[in-house]
């Protein structure tokens, strides 16, 4: 914990929890609901009864509550404080004094503490990896959470040259200061926020799949440090050396966003499909 308030305090990491704590207010049986579909969607599954699943860096803890409404045994961990007790409180809210649910806090690049955790059936970690400020280290680390035949889903930044550093740069100035940060908002908060607004109010559209609001997601993307990338084809090639090789990728195109993977420790598909959000 001290660590992590002593990156906080040098500008070098956003507060994530803290924007996750602000998300907490519009959680809703809808988003739950929402969440639950976009997981079993992506894992192929109508449910995950008898088996464990690993949230790593459980942010609002939205997913593991989605889990353990599949079934699933779940143990949820984040690096962030205020994000640990963000799951705490969404479990208490929706599940109440639910068995089968386990909560801390720990880093993923400390492997003393991944080692005492064992190996799950899915090991889940959406959006996490790239702010850990070593996110090769953290793509190796969870490989070795994941049972035989386990299944492994990430997602990823996506790489975009010249404008993930763009946005590197702004993220980096964001923590800076009170003052930068405003600043940052100005400039870019409706190209993050009132275009999608626009678009989600036309189409009608409810909460998205991954259940964050538009407000919150745009400050996530805009205060997000550290700030890492990678092309799909490096994620897939680097686990493909491990044995662990790719079911599904569903990428972004050239967008900005993540691209998702879902793979399966020790099983070689005689095809991986890859598709494109539209």
């Amino acid at each position: 914990m001290q660590t992590h308030q002593r990156e906080v305090d040098r500008g070098e990491r956003f507060r994530f929890g803290a924007n996750w704590a602000r998300f907490l207010k519009a959680v809703d049986d809808r988003r739950v609901e929402a969440a639950v579909s976009s997981l079993r969607e992506m894992l192929q599954a109508s449910d995950l009864a008898g088996k464990s699943f690993l949230d790593v860096g459980s942010g609002s803890g939205l997913f593991s509550l989605a889990a353990r409404r599949l079934g699933a045994e779940v143990h949820s961990f984040d690096y962030d404080p205020q994000s640990v007790a963000c799951t705490e409180e969404l479990k208490r809210r929706f599940c109440g004094e639910c068995q089968g649910w386990r909560i801390e806090q720990g880093s993923v690049l400390d492997r003393g503490f991944l080692a005492s955790l064992g190996q799950f059936d899915v090991v889940y970690s959406w959006g996490v990896l790239h702010h850990t400020g070593a996110m090769w280290d953290a793509v190796e680390n969870v490989a070795g959470l994941v049972k035989p035949g386990g299944l492994l889903y990430l997602a990823i930044y996506n790489d975009q040259g010249w404008r993930s550093k763009y946005w590197r740069a702004v993220k980096r100035l964001y923590n800076t200061s009170r003052l930068v940060r405003g600043l940052m908002i100005a400039l870019h908060l409706w190209y993050l926020y009132g275009l999608r607004a626009i678009v989600r109010f036309v189409g009608g559209k409810g909460p998205p799949p991954r259940g964050m609001s538009l407000w919150h997601d745009a400050l996530d993307w805009l205060g997000g440090y550290p700030f890492e990338v990678a092309k799909p084809e490096e994620v897939v090639e680097f686990y493909r050396q491990r044995g662990i090789d790719a079911e599904s990728v569903r990428t972004c195109g050239r967008k900005s966003g993540c691209n998702e993977f879902v793979f399966r420790r020790g099983k070689v598909p005689a095809e991986i499909p890859m598709t494109k959000h539209q």
